[in-house]
């Protein structure tokens, strides 16, 4: 009883949600999400897929597996009043969730996201297919978007990492070798759709403040195949 009255007064304490939102406004707006989150049934990246995400309970999609404690006995299912209070700020409505984004304190705009997210959340919806491509190689990780690591250019395609020292030299397939400080590169993987094929990891621009690249294999076991330390 006394969750369900802190929910009750941050939600008519909180700045009252906008009256009408407007979905164009919303999907331009949403794209800074798209780092983190897809519009995909089932696709989810470092956040769940927002796919029908309303009238979902929060932290009870089956195919995401990294949801807090806090966010699974919250409680809550997502609608516009739970979602505005949501934006507004993650961390007052549930406390100690990993969510990192801080809030969004303009009402039009979470009204806006919220009218895009409310047609585009519909598997159904063909506005979750009108967001922009996330691209390929390279070129699609400086937006923080993930890319498609199936079919890598050889700029992109490892052949092999050597450390020494502080530093890993990363050789890739056009023939070049770049060099990075230790704490600036980071080894990663993907076994999902859009990860690279065993035996191809793929360098790409980290998204990170402080990390210059990501090496991402297809599988961990892949980390002694191609890193080894020598000088």
């Amino acid at each position: 009883m006394v969750v369900l009255t802190a929910f009750g007064a941050l939600f008519l304490g909180s700045s009252t949600m906008a009256a009408d939102g407007d979905a164009t406004r919303g999907q331009r707006m949403f794209q800074n999400c798209m780092a983190c989150h897809s519009l995909e049934p089932d696709k989810n990246l470092t956040g769940p897929s927002l796919s029908g995400v309303f009238g979902r309970k929060a932290g009870s999609l089956q195919s995401f597996n990294r949801y807090s404690d806090p966010m699974k006995s919250s409680g809550l299912t997502w609608d516009e009043k739970t979602l505005d209070a949501w934006l507004a700020d993650p961390q007052r409505i549930i406390p100690h969730n990993q969510m990192t984004f801080p809030g969004m304190k303009n009402a039009q705009q979470r009204a806006d996201v919220i009218a895009f997210l409310k047609q585009a959340s519909d598997p159904k919806s063909k506005m979750a297919q009108q967001m922009p491509s996330t691209g390929d190689g390279m070129m699609g990780m400086m937006s923080n978007a993930v890319p498609n690591l199936k079919h890598l250019d050889n700029a992109t395609r490892v052949q092999s990492v050597h450390y020494c020292g502080d530093t890993y030299e990363v050789a890739t397939a056009d023939g070049n070798k770049r060099r990075f400080f230790e704490r600036n590169l980071r080894f990663k993987t993907d076994s999902s759709g859009d990860g690279p094929t065993m035996g191809a990891p793929a360098l790409v621009p980290a998204g990170m403040m402080g990390d210059r690249a990501d090496v991402i294999f297809a599988a961990p076991e892949e980390f002694g195949k191609f890193v080894a330390q020598s000088c």
